[in-house]
């Protein structure tokens, strides 16, 4: 009877809860478990309306001050910005995972049939103190080709990042789902893909300020509560055609490129996605390490748990 009060009372009281992303992942994979949870009504059945703030300027790494700007309450960002604006000061801190270990795809011309071939040529990268891109500089080294070797055109967004291949402008670029299946299946060829060169990490997680949630926490558990739902949803088999659709419909893509997508994150040891937004701290440290391996941070390197707040995740009952 009490809990039934409870779950009356949640949604006789819908809370109301911004949250901030950039335009480049909106029209990106990454906002897959936002688009679900919102799509489904998962969030309304946790008595929660979450607006989507976008665009935000400057993109991944203005993703924190949207935060501090009050322009939202929480924010999709990536770990290395999340990490350096709280080394910088910050009291930003990971609530859940969106994205765990993903898969970036070097494309290049159709010409280009190896690595051998980048050489002296201009590869589109991401911001360079992201994980995308020393992932993929990683990559790079592992095939021999190092800084000096080719050309780097930073470009934010993975649909930049095509269109600049597609524009005859870059000779190569990293790209996620599905514009990397997209540029396969029109003739550009796949050279190698950043997973054979960094161990599992954590990617993406929605970060809130610690000052706020606080204040805040019956939001902040609800919204955990409703990205966890999206986590099962999406990986239900019976709501399959559901999600390629919303995946086609989101993307602009085919169904049967949104079929592949969804595929490649669903087989069994991908890992690409979190069971229900739990955050693996081992994994975060991977991120610290590769930021130092990069030379982005010095040593002593910080401990993960720095960077995030396990409070509603526990609350909510999935970590």
């Amino acid at each position: 009877m009490l809990a039934l009060w409870s779950l009356n009372t949640a949604h006789a009281q819908p809370l109301t809860l911004r949250y901030a992303q950039a335009y480049s992942a909106a029209h990106s994979i990454f906002s897959l478990p936002i688009t679900v949870a919102q799509r489904e009504g998962l969030f309304r059945r946790e008595g929660l309306n979450v607006s989507i703030v976008i665009p935000v300027p400057g993109g991944s790494d203005k993703m924190i001050a949207a935060l501090h700007d009050d322009w939202a309450d929480v924010t999709h960002v990536a770990t290395p910005f999340l990490i350096r604006a709280a080394l910088a000061g910050s009291d930003a801190v990971a609530i859940d995972t969106e994205f765990k270990n993903p898969i970036y795809s070097l494309i290049a011309k159709p010409e280009i049939t190896s690595y051998a071939g980048l050489k002296g040529k201009l590869i589109g990268l991401a911001d360079e103190a992201g994980t995308i891109t020393i992932s993929m500089r990683k990559l790079l080294a592992m095939h021999g080709l190092n800084t000096g070797d080719f050309a780097a055109k930073i470009q934010e967004g993975t649909p930049g990042r095509y269109n600049c291949l597609r524009g005859g402008d870059c000779d190569a670029v990293v790209l996620g789902q599905p514009q990397d299946l997209q540029a396969i299946a029109e003739g550009y060829r796949l050279i190698g893909r950043s997973t054979e060169a960094v161990p599992d990490f954590l990617y993406t997680v929605t970060a809130a300020r610690r000052s706020w949630a606080q204040k805040h926490k019956d939001a902040l558990v609800r919204f955990v509560r409703g990205m966890a739902a999206s986590f099962a949803f999406i990986r239900a088999p019976d709501n399959r055609d559901r999600v390629v659709n919303l995946v086609a419909e989101t993307l602009g893509c085919s169904d049967a490129i949104a079929a592949q997508t969804l595929d490649l994150f669903l087989k069994p040891g991908s890992d690409v996605l979190p069971a229900r937004g739990e955050i693996d701290l081992a994994a975060l440290q991977q991120v610290v390490a590769m930021l130092g391996d990069a030379r982005l941070l010095k040593p002593p390197l910080p401990q993960a748990a720095r960077f995030a707040d396990l409070d509603y995740l526990r609350a909510a009952g999935v970590q």
